[in-house]
């Protein structure tokens, strides 16, 4: 619960900012959830599960690295039992700590699989009650996701800006399945980055950009010096050993 507790202030758009100091001195000013675990140095297992799982939910997502911890703290905190042990003895007790289950000779398995079944139910729940399908939703809530998203981050005082472009490019990688069915392929945004002018300097490239630098400082070229560009593709080109 110490590291819940440690990101715990800095969830949400008002969340509080973490200075932190490292061993040379460097200070880093924050309240993403993953920053801040990155700096700590967790020697307690259950610690470093903690950590990793803040790690993973920032490469997988990129956001929602505070909530899962205190959320994963909270599980190994209270567990919720529907007691019916005569058929299944993997349902715990009412609000008790997992700690204290294992206390009670519950196998961590059995514990482990109470959880589960509970996730598979709560998923159920949101996916029949709660969830809206994005085709539903009109194009200023998406916007306004995307800016809460961005509120912890460096960005996040032109989230105005950003959120309407991050939308944006979303809706230019969607494609359809055969089932008709949307996808939307992150992994397909390139982002570049390059130095010298501001954050709202920056635009969206509907298509394929390199980002790439002239060999001889004294070349002058201009984005309207190319025309129809080439490119090799690596995989048709075969050896013959």
């Amino acid at each position: 619960m110490a590291i819940a507790n440690i990101v715990k202030t800095s969830l949400g758009p008002v969340g509080l900012d973490k200075m932190l100091v490292d061993q040379i001195g460097d200070v880093t000013i924050t309240n993403d959830g993953a920053t801040i675990l990155r700096q700590l140095e967790v020697e307690h297992p259950a610690g470093k599960v903690l950590v990793e799982l803040s790690n993973m939910q920032d490469q997988e997502v990129g956001d929602g690295t505070t909530s899962v911890v205190i959320l994963a703290a909270e599980l190994l905190k209270v567990g919720d039992e529907h007691s019916d042990t005569a058929q299944n003895a993997s349902l715990i007790l009412n609000f008790q700590s997992a700690n204290e289950l294992v206390k009670k000779h519950i196998h961590p398995t059995t514990i482990i699989s109470g959880f589960l079944l509970a996730k598979k139910e709560a998923c159920r729940f949101i996916k029949r009650n709660m969830s809206i399908r994005l085709s539903d939703l009109g194009e200023e809530a998406i916007i306004n996701a995307a800016k809460t998203s961005m509120s912890s981050k460096i960005i996040g005082s032109e989230a105005d800006f950003f959120s309407k472009m991050a939308v944006d490019a979303v809706k230019r990688v969607k494609t359809e399945d055969f089932k008709g069915r949307a996808k939307y392929p992150v992994g397909a945004i390139t982002i570049l980055k390059a130095h010298g002018k501001s954050a709202r300097n920056s635009e969206l490239v509907n298509g394929f950009s390199l980002n790439c630098v002239k060999v001889f400082p004294t070349i002058l070229l201009s984005p309207a010096d190319i025309h129809y560009p080439s490119f090799l593709s690596l995989s048709e080109i075969h050896v013959d050993m």
